[in-house]
């Protein structure tokens, strides 16, 4: 059985900085791997600075590696057509403020050469999707910022992409617009489309995302499954059903030999992202 290629994999990345202090380059990704499987939601967090849209930019290829190589569903992201499948929005968005929504994505899917009866079926599926059918015919210009993060989202899918990069999705949006795009996340997900979100908002990753990494002054410091590393290690909880003080008292054992109750769940009981973020950076604090 063939493997399956990863929809991101990024090796041992390093991406150095020319600087005018003393000619010291300044190194804002140091050895980072990231590897994303196809229909994964994964999560990179970090403090301003950590290096987190340097990894995302050189993934991009808008920045080429110091050290390391970067590649989307198998192909160098150097490569001009290793983008063709990949729709990107960043954290601040430029739109002309002229156009209406629908104009707007009727523009951008003219730029992917999208024309005629596809390009009109795939604004109006976009339009939908994103929750903005009432609001095609309003200009860029009049929506809030909730409006222009899902707008920009509609115009990252118009090429119908394998692989979207989000790009602090909610910066500045309320909690409602928030909602709407953790929401626009999961139908993503259910769509099959992998999705490398970058984010300061860790209750949003903790609920969107199935594997995390967390990066800080350029490495990453924990990786891995969501569930994983969440879980409190060195501690096991039990979750009973119907069960009386004394049969709590006596644990599994008692379970075992007692008829009508249900064990409803064992195995680590869960931290928070946001403290296990809190936790790994300090620890590294520690080292400096």
């Amino acid at each position: 059985m063939t493997e399956t290629v990863p929809a991101v994999e990024i090796c041992h990345l390093v991406k150095d900085f020319k600087t005018s202090f003393k000619r010291l380059p300044l190194r804002a990704v140091d050895d980072v791997s990231i590897r994303i499987m196809p229909g994964e939601v994964y999560g990179l967090i970090g403090p301003n600075g950590s290096g987190k849209s340097t990894t995302m930019k050189a993934l991009l290829g808008l920045v080429a590696p110091t050290a390391g190589q970067c590649s989307i569903f198998g192909k160098d992201s150097l490569q001009v057509d290793s983008r063709d499948e990949v729709g990107f929005l960043p954290e601040n968005p430029y739109f002309y403020k002229h156009l209406s929504g629908e104009e707007t994505l009727g523009f951008y899917g003219k730029l992917c050469g999208i024309r005629g009866a596809k390009l009109k079926s795939r604004v109006e599926e976009l339009l939908e999707l994103v929750d903005l059918t009432d609001a095609r015919n309003r200009r860029i210009g009049g929506y809030s910022k909730g409006m222009l993060q899902r707008i920009g989202l509609a115009q990252a899918l118009i090429q119908e992409p394998r692989l979207v990069i989000l790009d602090e999705p909610t910066a500045g949006v309320d909690p409602l617009g928030s909602r709407q795009i953790r929401d626009l996340i999961f139908k993503l997900k259910e769509r099959g489309i992998t999705v490398f979100l970058c984010s300061h908002l860790l209750e949003q990753v903790q609920e969107v995302c199935d594997h995390v990494g967390i990066i800080f002054r350029g490495k990453m410091v924990k990786e891995g499954k969501l569930d994983d590393l969440i879980a409190i290690e060195d501690q096991t909880e039990l979750v009973l059903k119907d069960a009386s003080p004394e049969l709590i008292a006596e644990i599994e054992a008692l379970i075992k030999r007692t008829g009508g109750v249900e064990l409803v769940r064992k195995g680590k009981p869960r931290t928070t992202l946001e403290r296990l973020f809190l936790r790994e950076t300090s620890k590294e604090e520690k080292t400096h």
